[in-house]
């Protein structure tokens, strides 16, 4: 992933946040998955492997994406407030941008 993708990645996270479409946690991300309310997963680039294993068997468990970012733990706790590995998205919307942009 490129510069301007983490930075897209980072905007558009923060918009995210900002409307209140995301769950940030390990435990409450999967939570919101098991619900039904998340429309994808996203780690950071430094979550541990055991973390992105976990995170990719509950999203193929309940067929909902995982999308590995370019942004840290630190970075996503700067934005969210929180140092977390994984965020669960819980807009279609924001999931869809959040995959053309990855995805790209």
């Amino acid at each position: 992933m490129n510069s301007d993708q983490k930075k897209k990645t980072s905007d558009l996270l923060g918009i995210c946040l900002r409307a209140g479409k995301a769950v940030k946690g390990f435990d409450s991300a999967c939570e919101s998955v098991k619900d039904g309310k998340a429309a994808c997963i996203l780690t950071a680039c430094d979550a541990s492997a055991k973390t992105v294993k976990e995170a990719e068997f509950i999203g193929e468990k309940y067929s909902v994406p995982v999308y590995g970012t370019a942004l840290a733990k630190t970075e996503l706790g700067r934005l969210c407030g929180k140092e977390t590995a994984i965020i669960a998205v819980t807009d279609k919307g924001f999931a869809e941008g959040f995959r053309k942009i990855i995805l790209s």
